[in-house]
C-alpha cells in the first residue's frame, strides 16, 4: 500500500497578463502558497477525493473514460489526456486535498489543483514519456484548456509546473527559460472580490485579436511579434474606435514586458525598475483593457503610497488579486496599507521551485 503527496504552487504573473492568447511573452513566477495532495492506496476501484476546503467528497471510477466532459471538470479531462500517453489507472486512492491558495483570486488555485492531480496521477501509475517539469505543464494545459475548449493560454501550467520565476514565450515554436530562483520583496493582496475569469478572457481576447487581424488586413506588413510602442498611431487609423485600446493594449504591454526581462537578466535585480515597469503594466489594465475594480484600486494606491515600488492587479481582472514589488525593509509597512484599503489578505511571498512530490512511501 502506498502513500503519496503531491504539491502544486500558485502562480502570479508579473508581466503579460492577457499576452499568452496573443502568442506575447509573459513572465511570471510560482508562490509559496499551495495545494497539497495526500492519496493512500485503498482497496476500491476509486479515486475518493475529500476537499476539504470546500467540504466536498468527489468519488471516481478508476476506469472511467469520460466521453462526455461537464464543463470545468478537470479531473475527469486530466484523467481522458493522460490515458492518451499511458497513464492508465489500476487501483484506487482515498485522496485529500488542502491548500492556502485564496479561491477564486487570480493566484491559479484551479491549476495548482488540476496540477497536483496530475502529478499525483503521473507518479501513481506511471506514463509513457518522460515525467519532466514541461510534460506535466503541458499535460495541465490540454487538460485544462485544451480538452475543454477554453480560451485561456500556457502560463499557469508553466509556472506551476516549471516553478520559479520564468520567461514564457507563447509565439509558436512556444519555449520557456528559467530567469529567476528569488524576488525579494513580492507581496500579494487579495481583494476579497471574486474575479471574472471565462467570460472576461473571451471577450478580451475576441476584441485583441479582431484588432490585430484589421491591421493586418490593412498592413500586411504588419508583424506584432516585431512592433514597437510607437506603432500604435500608424496603425490605429484603420480600426474602429472601440477596438483601438486593445490593440494598444497589446502593444503596450508587450513593450512593458520586454523592458522588465531586460532588468531581469541583470546579474543584480533593481527593484525600484522593475517596479516602474509594472506600474506601467497595470495603467493599462486598468485604463484600457479596464479590468480592475474599485478595491484594487484602492489596494495599489495605498500599496504605492506606502512606498511600495510598483503594483499591478493579477490575471483575468474584474476582481481577485494584486502583485506588489516593495523594498523588503518595508513589506511590513505596505502589507499594513493593503489591508486597511479593504483587502482581505495581503502577505508576503517567496518564489516556489514548482509542482513536486514530497513523499512516495510504503505503509
Amino acid at each position: 500500500m502506498k502513500e503519496i503527496t503531491s504539491l502544486a504552487p500558485g502562480r502570479t504573473c508579473l508581466f503579460g497578463d492577457h499576452q499568452d492568447y496573443l502568442g506575447l511573452p509573459v513572465i511570471a513566477c510560482a508562490i509559496d502558497r499551495n495545494i497539497r495532495l495526500t492519496a493512500e492506496q485503498n482497496k476500491s476501484d476509486t479515486f475518493i477525493i475529500n476537499m476539504i476546503d470546500i467540504n466536498e467528497v468527489r468519488v471516481i471510477d478508476i476506469n472511467a473514460t469520460f466521453e462526455k466532459l461537464e464543463p470545468r471538470d478537470y479531473f475527469a479531462s486530466s484523467l481522458r489526456v493522460l490515458r492518451r500517453h499511458g497513464c492508465v489507472p489500476s487501483c484506487g486512492y482515498t485522496i485529500t486535498i488542502t491548500g492556502d491558495i485564496p479561491i477564486n483570486s487570480g493566484t491559479s488555485s484551479s491549476s495548482a489543483l488540476l496540477m497536483a492531480w496530475i502529478r499525483f496521477l503521473i507518479e501513481a501509475f506511471g506514463v509513457d514519456e518522460e515525467p519532466t517539469p514541461e510534460f506535466i505543464s503541458k499535460m495541465g494545459y490540454a487538460s485544462e484548456v485544451l480538452e475543454h475548449g477554453e480560451p485561456g493560454g500556457m502560463m499557469d501550467h508553466f509556472s506551476i509546473g516549471i516553478g520559479n520565476i520564468v520567461y514564457i514565450n507563447t509565439k509558436a515554436p512556444f519555449s520557456y527559460r528559467t530567469i529567476g530562483t528569488e524576488l525579494k520583496g513580492l507581496i500579494t493582496g487579495v481583494s476579497g472580490v471574486p474575479k471574472e475569469t471565462i467570460g472576461l478572457i473571451g471577450e478580451l481576447k475576441g476584441n485583441a485579436l479582431m484588432s490585430i487581424d484589421i491591421v493586418k488586413q490593412n498592413y500586411p506588413d504588419f508583424d506584432l511579434q516585431a512592433s514597437e510602442i510607437e506603432d500604435v498611431d500608424r496603425y490605429k487609423n484603420c480600426l474602429p474606435d472601440r477596438l483601438i485600446p486593445f490593440f494598444e493594449a497589446a502593444l503596450k504591454n508587450y513593450h512593458y514586458t520586454k523592458e522588465a526581462l531586460k532588468e531581469f537578466e541583470k546579474p543584480v535585480l533593481d527593484l525600484a525598475k522593475i517596479g516602474f515597469w509594472m506600474n506601467q503594466h497595470h495603467e493599462v489594465l486598468r485604463d484600457l483593457l479596464k479590468i480592475t475594480v474599485p478595491r484594487i484600486d484602492d489596494m495599489i494606491n495605498a500599496a504605492l503610497c506606502a512606498g511600495a515600488y510598483g503594483a499591478k492587479i493579477v490575471g483575468s481582472g474584474g476582481g481577485g488579486s494584486i502583485v506588489v514589488i516593495a523594498d523588503p525593509k518595508n513589506e511590513t509597512q505596505v502589507i499594513e496599507a493593503i489591508l486597511q484599503a479593504g483587502a482581505q489578505e495581503a502577505y508576503g511571498v517567496s518564489v516556489d521551485p514548482g509542482a513536486r512530490i514530497i513523499e512516495n512511501i510504503e505503509i
